[in-house]
């Protein structure tokens, strides 16, 4: 066995390793808790190796996934009445290597998916309907949206992706988003988050009426209103002469922003139809995910140790620890131990 411990303890220190804030922490945790006394680093190789064997898996079936997409072999039965939710997003993570344009930062693509048959309404005291979604599934990539969106079709198809009768993608606007959606979940209805949305009104008008409150935010407010209200085209009308307006590359060029989106903010329709319309599984999952673990002060990462601790965050916070990552490397041990050996 490698690292000269069990496969029971090697889980056990991957899982560590992805809980705490750093490898010193899961270190000072492993010994606190379970009186395992091994370093950092060992740790960090561990949690490696347990990580590359998941990955392995999760890349293996976003192939098979994407195989049967190309082969036009998809299960499109429709069958099962509800609403399959996948969300995506982007953010980015400190590296050891830089790029080509000397930046150190590289973009991760986080998904999830949950569906309608996995979420619980009430009515609080003061009337205000809330829900909980009670099961869902991460999955994140970092690297290319040709790798991302297998990835994310095999999330997608293990939650019933083909067999509800709707399906909606719920992102931010980026234009990466929507032709993914378009090539991979041909036929969704893709919404702009409507969160997003106004925080790029409000930017927007800020530049617009030149920082002045008592101008920009009404402007604001009645622009919001009306595009939840699906009154789209009267917004484009009153923008369009300040469709070549331009405020620079951190604010939106709102005419262009919400003519790319067209087809995806008729908002009026969709809670209609009992769509959710903002995006708040995958913001909080990007910190959950993502940031906690591998985004705090001072953290620089190798690309590959980065991907397997963000694989097995995503297990851990889909309920999948289990099956995802005990049952498989155990499994994978075991046939480990069962292939010939031969001498040097």
């Amino acid at each position: 066995m490698p690292f000269k411990m069990t496969v029971a303890a090697m889980i056990k220190i991957a899982y560590w390793a992805q809980n705490q804030c750093s490898y010193q922490r899961a270190e000072d945790a492993l010994y606190e808790h379970l009186q395992i006394k091994v370093s950092d680093d060992v740790i960090r190789k561990v949690t490696n190796c347990i990580g590359s064997i998941v990955f392995e898996e999760d890349c293996r079936r976003a192939n098979e996934s994407f195989n049967l997409l190309q082969s036009a072999k998809m299960p499109y039965s429709q069958d099962r009445n509800g609403v399959l939710y996948i969300e995506a997003d982007g953010a980015t993570i400190n590296t050891r290597k830089k790029n080509v344009s000397g930046s150190t930062w590289r973009e991760n693509k986080l998904g999830v998916v949950f569906s309608s048959d996995n979420i619980r309404y009430w009515t609080d005291k003061k009337g205000i309907l809330s829900h909980e979604i009670l099961k869902r599934e991460y999955t994140g990539y970092i690297g290319s949206i040709d790798e991302f969106k297998k990835h994310l079709l095999a999330c997608a198809l293990r939650n019933g992706y083909g067999d509800y009768k709707e399906t909606v993608v719920l992102g931010d606007g980026a234009a990466w988003i929507r032709t993914m959606t378009d090539e991979v979940f041909y036929g969704a209805q893709q919404i702009l988050d409507y969160c997003h949305l106004c925080e790029n009104v409000y930017e927007y008008a800020k530049h617009l009426h030149k920082m002045v409150q008592a101008k920009y935010m009404p402007w604001a407010k009645d622009i919001c209103k009306a595009l939840k209200e699906s009154r789209y085209k009267q917004v484009l009308n009153e923008l369009k002469g300040y469709e070549d307006k331009n405020f620079g590359q951190d604010t939106v060029n709102l005419y262009g922003y919400i003519s790319n989106n067209i087809r995806n903010i008729d908002y009026a329709t969709y809670e209609q139809k009992g769509y959710f319309i903002g995006s708040g599984a995958i913001e909080s999952g990007n910190k959950i995910v993502l940031q906690q673990r591998l985004k705090q002060a001072g953290m620089r990462w190798n690309e590959a140790t980065a991907q397997t601790l963000l694989t097995l965050r995503a297990k851990v916070e889909s309920g999948l620890w289990k099956e995802d990552v005990e049952k498989l490397v155990f499994k994978h041990f075991a046939n480990e131990s069962l292939k010939p050996t031969t001498k040097p």
